[in-house]
């Protein structure tokens, strides 16, 4: 079978480049996901009911958010990471295996937020490179809601 040519305006170095960072970022969005998904079941203390909401709504908009950036890849031509080994091999967010205390829980939220917000704004700059606009709108997307959630999240801490 013949392989088909994909001519959607970027070249295939750049559909190259921007697909392997949007796998790094949906392993990342994917390990965040797990975790605030974690939070959600184990958070206890004073403020456990508005803690339990605010970490449900932040990993059920990170489980859409996963399916949209690995549509993304595949649009570009590329498959998309779809394992634990893989997301673990390309994750830069550190795994939690213990219930840490909810005030632990917020820090470590805070700082995986604002690291996925890094991580998107290198993949716009990845994405506009290559002239992906598609890409560079759905980051800009992404740094919003990151740096969002790091700062409702940071108020409780203060």
């Amino acid at each position: 079978m013949a392989a088909v040519t994909i001519n959607i305006g970027i070249d295939a170095k750049g559909r190259t480049a921007v697909a392997d960072a949007l796998s790094a970022f949906l392993a990342d969005t994917y390990a965040l996901y797990v975790k605030t998904q974690g939070f959600h079941w184990n958070v206890a203390g004073p403020n456990f009911a508005p803690l339990h909401e605010q970490f449900g709504l932040q990993y059920q908009e990170f489980q859409k958010a996963i399916d949209v950036v690995a549509e993304r890849i595949r649009a570009l031509g590329h498959s998309a990471p779809g394992s634990l080994t893989l997301f673990s091999r390309l994750s830069r967010i550190k795994d939690e295996a213990a219930v840490p205390k909810a005030t632990a829980m917020i820090r470590q939220l805070v700082n995986d937020n604002e690291a996925l917000s890094r991580a998107a704004r290198a993949v716009f700059d990845i994405a506009e490179k290559a002239k992906d606009d598609a890409t560079a709108d759905l980051m800009i997307e992404r740094i919003d809601i990151h740096d969002k959630n790091a700062w409702m999240l940071r108020v409780q801490l203060e």
